[in-house]
């Protein structure tokens, strides 16, 4: 037995380096041309450059090395873009072909039920089938056109609450602000009551804060499969157990509660929110459409998890930005004041013509894209730019590399909103020079819903109220250090003192 398990051993040993010499040789001879890459340590590969911010670091990669990247994550080949015109290839010529999806850490699978969520699950029917529920039943222009009111109640009270800081002149923390303003609005889209109405609401914020701050952890047991043991020994793995436990305990006491309110005979259509239009899918009420109960989940996790942090944190930047280029800021509010002339309440047809706000908006997401990077998967082999990229392998799309691409950007590195104001960019995925929701067949759904909100919330802003730092504190002084994670936000809090605009 012994003899056969050292044959065994000395096999495998010269298979291994038969299947490498052998890829070597073809590789050589030209038969397969693999993109640049940076050299790779044993076991771990390129883990070691990711640093403690991925999109900086891998930018810093691409410089070097081209806007077409290959490293290896552990064992896994990673194909990283850095260029609108090659995220172009992806994203259009070849969508298809790079529609597929890898869950990029283990929490993902766990958290989001094993992938069955819009954003993580595996291109194909069933991907099919639950886009065409958020984009027709969910988030359609109608259906977010019908969450006006909720948006301008929410935007109103958070209004009130700054004039009555500006009494006092006290500081304003609008990152905690910003926070409670998107999970209020959420909360009233998706559950019919705000956060702080709702047990249920609070607790899932609450775990979701949690969530998102791991979903972006590389560990090295996610990549290298046999050194798995450290995430049971440091207790990463039952960290996500208890989370994934607590958040589906939480779904499902949502889910009875909205079940019990419609046996009670509350049918009003009117206050259908995205929970109430999702479990009628599940009943069988839509013809033509179905959804079961674990991907009724998970596409509850997707509506907050994409939804909340992504706007609260744009529109901490896009404050943080106005505040650092006083300039930008002085030519944003006459625009609004001079077009709103006394009027209080901002409606749809007043920000059409306010083209410098959304000139802003567009530099911010060129500067800080909420989701910096998007993980793709190629599912068959494709030609790329003449190179080969094999099936399965895990394709991260650096937006924020991008919006820094000096062949698109004069400049790149300023925060100038009138790049925009001659130019017909736009984010809503045909421009691939700004990408901040991504593009393609897997473009964010949610794209206007975030948009209409941030919009109507930066308006507001700069009608009522001027803006200035505690202690006199010049805006070339305000801290813009990043935070890692899922979104990438500012590291400190943004603490403002606002003016009440008389």
């Amino acid at each position: 037995m012994e003899e056969f398990q050292l044959y065994a051993f000395l096999f495998s040993l010269v298979v291994l380096f038969c299947g490498w010499y052998f890829t070597r040789k073809l590789t050589s001879r030209g038969n397969i041309k693999l993109p640049p890459s940076p050299p790779t340590l044993p076991v771990i590969g390129n883990l070691h450059q990711l640093g403690h911010l991925p999109h900086r670091a891998l930018w810093e990669l691409s410089t070097k090395y081209g806007p077409i990247m290959l490293l290896k994550f552990g064992s896994k080949p990673t194909l990283v873009i850095s260029s609108a015109a090659i995220a172009k290839k992806i994203l259009k010529t070849h969508d298809l072909a790079f529609a597929g999806k890898q869950a990029c850490t283990e929490c993902s699978q766990k958290i989001f039920y094993d992938l069955k969520d819009l954003i993580n699950l595996p291109y194909g029917d069933e991907w099919r089938k639950i886009r065409s529920i958020f984009v027709h039943e969910l988030l359609s222009s109608t259906r977010v056109k019908s969450f006006n009111t909720i948006r301008e109640e929410e935007i109103a009270l958070m209004v009130e609450k700054i004039k009555q800081c500006c009494v006092y002149s006290s500081p304003v923390n609008l990152t905690s602000m910003f926070m409670t303003l998107m999970n209020d609005l959420i909360c009233r889209s998706a559950f019919g009551k705000k956060h702080s109405e709702t047990g249920h609401g609070k607790k899932f914020l609450e775990k979701m804060d949690e969530v998102v701050a791991l979903l972006f952890n590389f560990t090295i047991g996610e990549f290298v499969p046999w050194l798995g043991w450290i995430n049971r020994l440091n207790g990463f793995n039952a960290s996500l157990d208890r989370y994934a436990r607590e958040t589906d305990e939480i779904l499902d006491a949502v889910i009875e509660d909205h079940l019990s309110r419609g046996s009670n005979g509350d049918d009003d259509k009117s206050k259908e929110n995205f929970v109430d239009i999702l479990l009628g899918i599940y009943k069988g009420n839509t013809p033509g459409v179905s959804i079961d109960l674990i991907s009724l989940k998970a596409v509850i996790l997707d509506v907050f998890g994409a939804g909340t942090e992504t706007s609260a944190t744009t529109l901490v930047w896009v404050m943080t930005e106005l505040i650092r280029n006083p300039p930008a800021m002085k030519r944003l509010q006459d625009e609004i004041r001079e077009i709103m002339k006394g009027k209080q309440q901002i409606t749809d047809d007043d920000l059409q013509k306010m083209h410098y706000l959304k000139a802003v908006i567009k530099e911010t997401f060129r500067c800080h894209p909420p989701v910096a990077i998007y993980f793709h998967a190629a599912r068959e082999y494709v030609n790329l730019m003449g190179y080969d990229i094999a099936p399965e392998t895990m394709v991260l799309i650096n937006a924020w590399a991008i919006g820094r691409d000096p062949a698109c950007w004069d400049e790149p590195d300023k925060f100038m909103p009138e790049r925009f104001l001659n130019s017909s960019v736009d984010f809503r995925g045909f421009d691939f020079q700004l990408i901040p929701f991504g593009a393609g067949r897997r473009i964010c759904p949610g794209l206007g819903f975030a948009a209409a909100a941030i919009e109507h919330t930066l308006a507001n802003l700069m009608q009522n109220f001027d803006w200035a730092l505690p202690d006199g504190a010049k805006g070339e002084d305000l801290d813009a250090t990043e935070r890692p994670g899922f979104t990438i936000g500012k590291k400190e809090p943004l603490i403002v003192v606002p003016i009440v605009h008389s």
